[in-house]
């Protein structure tokens, strides 16, 4: 595990800040509500990143497949600069989730109703 000092010196470069700002911009509808917080300590570097409850499809595509390479390449990223950069993407505030991802009842109506679909 590399010492907190190592972190820190990436931090004051944030290559990976900068990186993961580009991608999502130009992925995005709203670019101007792109947000990133990054924070250090001894398990890595943590990105949040914040963006308009419209754009969450897009940063996150179909089954997860954006969220999962952009965390890949910041695996890549951090792997230069031997720090583990992780990602977290923020839920927008007032938004909801789709039924698909809300917690299903046990009931048998409600299975019978997801086959209908």
């Amino acid at each position: 595990m590399k010492s907190i000092n190592h972190l820190l010196s990436m931090a004051e470069k944030h290559t990976d800040e900068k990186f993961l700002k580009f991608i999502i911009e130009h992925i995005v509808e709203h670019p101007d509500d792109v947000k990133i917080e990054r924070k250090v300590d001894e398990m890595g570097v943590l990105l949040s990143l914040h963006v308009n409850s419209d754009d969450m499809g897009q940063v996150i595509g179909r089954k997860g497949s954006t969220a999962r390479a952009l965390r890949t390449l910041l695996r890549i990223v951090g792997l230069k600069e031997d720090a583990r950069v992780n990602l977290k993407i923020e839920e927008p505030e007032g938004s909801s989730k789709p039924e698909s991802s809300k917690k299903k009842s046990s009931s048998s109506e409600s299975d019978e109703d997801e086959l209908k679909l």
